[in-house]
């Protein structure tokens, strides 16, 4: 009976998981049907749009061409009628000077023949019709303007939808995680000289297979990239993967997107645990505060608590130690830090691997502290003061100071105090770094070995401070590392 019903758990687990794909592979499909729709709407506006933007083109083109033509005929008119006039002027002059010399031929008279044909010889001489040219100024053919749409025509005839660019593959050997910076490379199957940009998009998610019908975040979009591949910098990886998809696009029409390629991007990722931290301490999400008066807040109300009729689940001092947005404290079965222990631990314990953060503090804090703890740092253990904890502490009380600590013993450190440290752990071989985080610069090494899992610690009196978690280990850091390796100052050195 126990088999038979272990083995239809199977079965159901298996049809459920195939009704979970069949689901959202019909999500798909209503989604590409309504895609469908929508896109075809648009390529038909576009048509329209390009025919119109066509159709503007040949009448500016046409009216143009008129306009010549017109211009042509005006110009030529003007030089023709302009030679008309000149020609009927002197041939009217001519006529009537040919009129005086026939009259003067009939004339009998001796002396008076001999003055006038002198005047009409003169006169002849200086005749506008000898000083015409017989040629046309300007031509009354036309036949230059004459066009031929002939290849126009057939191109015009040729039109057709431009090739859809083809879809780019991602190489995903080439891609490149590191640094919070993710390097993606891709290419077409064939050169295509007609191809404008490409558009690349990404998406955080924290499942390594197939897209889901709904993913937590949305597809983040990089558009007009030029070359075949594209850097995102400045990231924060708050999931475990990235998924890429890219394609390309000419200037009408962009082709099918790749492939999803999903990226490991693999940092440390954690929150602070508000349930660890002391009273006096005011943490929101990755930023810390010290508050003076927390403490006292918190005992003036469980001292007025019987006094009120409110119940204690849902005091003040309870809803703020146990906000839901607050992670379980990893301190299980453990009070918060008290006394003058103003320590508060992350959520997440390191057991192997490599792994960094980053914290930013005011240099104006009275005292502040960044480091390591085991599991069993006492709730009254300030952080470096015992062989449970590492850290680099800042003190400004009196004069300022930058000091390793670990175990009661403490080393000054040489160095600029920066306004922002990286921490380093390397678990297996039990290397605790301090960095300069802006410059990357060593400040100090504790070499140990770690018998059960730490976890990212601090504190602060008098100040603030925030941590900047979902970092990789940056590559000048572990090259740095391998550089170092057994030259770096260790707990011996302590003193």
């Amino acid at each position: 009976m126990g088999d038979q019903k272990e083995s239809l758990r199977k079965i159901t687990t298996t049809l459920a998981l195939k009704n979970d794909e069949i689901t959202n592979f019909i999500c798909c499909l209503k989604q590409s049907l309504e895609n469908l729709e929508g896109n075809s709407s648009h390529v038909q506006e576009d048509l329209e749009t390009e025919f119109s933007s066509l159709h503007s083109v040949l009448d500016e083109l046409k009216d143009s061409m008129v306009t010549r033509i017109k211009q042509e005929r005006a110009s030529r008119t003007y030089e023709l009628q302009s030679q008309l006039s000149a020609c009927s002027k002197a041939l009217e002059s001519s006529e009537e000077l040919l009129e005086i010399a026939n009259q003067t031929l009939c004339s009998s008279e001796a002396d008076d023949f001999t003055q006038a044909a002198k005047d009409i010889k003169d006169s002849v001489t200086m005749a506008p019709a000898f000083r015409l040219s017989l040629k046309a100024k300007a031509s009354d053919s036309m036949s230059h303007m004459m066009v031929d749409f002939t290849q126009e025509r057939e191109m015009l005839q040729a039109i057709k939808f431009l090739p859809v660019p083809a879809t780019p593959e991602i190489l995903v050997s080439e891609c490149q995680v590191c640094d919070n910076t993710v390097t993606v490379q891709w290419a077409l199957p064939e050169p295509d000289t007609k191809i404008d940009h490409y558009d690349l998009e990404h998406r955080r998610t924290n499942y390594e297979g197939p897209p889901r019908a709904r993913e937590d975040y949305p597809w983040m979009v990089v558009e007009g990239i030029r070359e075949t591949e594209y850097t995102l910098t400045g990231l924060r990886f708050d999931t475990r993967y990235m998924t890429f998809r890219v394609k390309a696009c000419n200037k009408a029409v962009a082709g099918e997107f790749s492939e999803l390629v999903t990226l490991e991007t693999h940092a440390f990722l954690f929150k602070l645990d508000a349930g660890s931290s002391h009273q006096n301490l005011k943490v929101e999400d990755l930023s810390v505060e010290w508050d003076s008066c927390g403490g006292k807040v918190v005992q003036d109300i469980r001292k007025d608590k019987n006094r009120t009729n409110q119940s204690p689940m849902h005091s003040p001092a309870r809803t703020a130690m146990n906000s839901p947005k607050r992670v379980p404290s990893a301190r299980v079965g453990r009070d918060r830090f008290t006394a003058e222990s103003y320590t508060v631990l992350g959520d997440t314990f390191i057991d192997a691997g490599q792994q960094y953060w980053e914290v930013r503090f005011d240099k104006e804090s009275k005292a502040f502290a960044v480091g390591l703890a085991l599991r069993n740092l006492g709730r009254f253990d300030q952080l470096g003061k015992s062989n449970s904890s590492w850290c680099i502490h800042l003190n400004n009380w009196l004069h300022q100071s930058l000091t390793a600590k670990h175990n009661n013993k403490a080393r000054t450190l040489d160095c600029p105090i920066p306004d922002r440290i990286g921490v380093y752990c390397n678990y297996e071989e039990g290397a605790l770094s301090f960095y300069n985080a802006r410059t990357k610069t060593l400040m100090h090494t504790f070499r140990t070995k770690f018998t059960q899992p730490v976890i990212p610690a601090f504190s602060v009196w008098n100040g603030s401070f925030s941590v900047q978690t979902g970092l990789q280990v940056p590559s000048v850091v572990q090259s740095g590392q391998r550089k170092n390796s057994g030259t770096s100052s260790s707990n011996a050195s302590l003193t």
